[in-house]
C-alpha cells in the first residue's frame, strides 16, 4: 500500500537508563531468563492499565534493549515508554548507578540521517510438509550474517516505495545500504520451562539511515522493528549524524 508522506513528523517518548549490578541475583535472573528480563522491565508501569488487559506493552509503548559487559560486570537496560516509570521497586542493592529518565522529542525530517543501533531476531517462514500431507508454515530464527542483512534490506524504504514491502512486510520509513551495516550475531536466549526447547534468535545491527518518510520512522521508533520485542528486540535507537546535536538516545 502507498501511503502520503509529510516532510516532518514527531517523535516523542521516555527512556530509562538503568545500570545494574551484574553480580547481584536480580541482574543474573534476568541474563539467564528473558522472561524474568521481561518482568523486571514490566516493574516499572504498574497501574497505567487495568488488570487482565490484553498487552498492556503495546498499549504503553514499551520497548526494551540490554547490553552486558562482564568484564566490569554492568549490566545496562535500555526502556523506552509512553508514559513515565516508577523503578522504586528495584533493590538500591541491584543499582550500580542511579537511574537516568530521559525525556525524548524529536522531529524529524524528510532527508534527515541517523547512526542507529538495534537488536532484532530475524526470522524468516519456510513451509515444510506435515504427515497428512498438508503445507506447514514454519517460522525459524536465522541469524546467520548474510540472512540478518537480507532482513534489514527487506525492511529499509527507498524515496517513493510503498511503507508495505513484499511479503506484507512493514517498512521503517528510512534508507540505508546494508553492504556498509555491521552486524554482530549475538547468543541465542533460551525461554523457560513454559516453552522447552525455544530460543531466540538475536542479531546487533549498527549502521546510518537516512529518513524518507518521516511518518513511517516516527511509527519504527514508537513501535519497534520485527518479533520478539516482548523479549528485548526491537528498539530502533538513533543519533543524528550532525555534529553539535544532542543524541536521541
Amino acid at each position: 500500500m502507498t501511503a502520503a508522506s509529510t516532510d516532518t513528523s514527531r517523535f516523542v517518548a521516555c527512556h530509562s537508563v538503568l545500570h545494574l549490578d551484574a553480580t547481584h541475583t536480580l541482574a543474573q535472573k534476568a541474563i539467564l531468563d528473558p522472561h524474568v528480563m521481561h518482568r523486571l522491565v514490566m516493574s516499572g508501569f504498574y497501574g497505567w492499565t487495568e488488570p487482565g488487559e490484553t498487552d498492556p506493552r503495546a498499549q504503553m509503548g514499551i520497548l526494551n534493549t540490554w547490553t552486558l559487559d562482564l568484564k566490569n560486570n554492568s549490566l545496562v537496560v535500555i526502556v523506552q515508554s509512553r508514559v513515565q516509570p516508577d523503578w522504586s521497586s528495584i533493590p538500591r542493592a541491584a543499582l550500580a548507578d542511579r537511574i537516568a529518565l530521559l525525556q525524548v522529542d524529536t522531529t524529524v525530517r524528510t532527508g534527515a540521517t541517523y547512526g542507529f543501533r538495534i537488536v532484532v531476531n530475524p526470522t524468516r517462514d519456510r513451509q515444510t510438509r506435515a504427515d497428512d500431507g498438508s503445507l506447514v508454515r514454519k517460522r525459524l530464527s536465522d541469524t546467520s550474517p548474510r540472512h540478518v542483512k537480507d532482513w534489514i534490506a527487506a525492511r529499509l524504504q527507498p524515496t517513493g516505495a510503498d511503507r508495505t514491502g513484499p511479503g506484507g512486510v512493514r517498512r521503517i520509513g528510512a534508507d540505508g545500504d546494508p553492504a556498509t551495516m555491521a552486524i554482530r550475531v549475538l547468543p541465542k536466549l533460551g525461554l523457560s520451562a513454559k516453552h522447552p526447547g525455544t530460543r531466540i534468535g538475536r542479531a546487533e545491527i549498527k549502521g546510518t539511515l537516512t529518513v524518507t518518510d518521516p511518518p513511517a520512522f516516527a511509527d519504527a521508533l514508537t513501535t519497534g522493528i520485527g518479533r520478539a520485542r516482548s523479549y528485548s528486540a526491537g528498539l530502533l535507537l538513533i543519533r543524528p549524524t550532525a555534529s553539535g546535536q544532542s543524541p536521541t538516545a
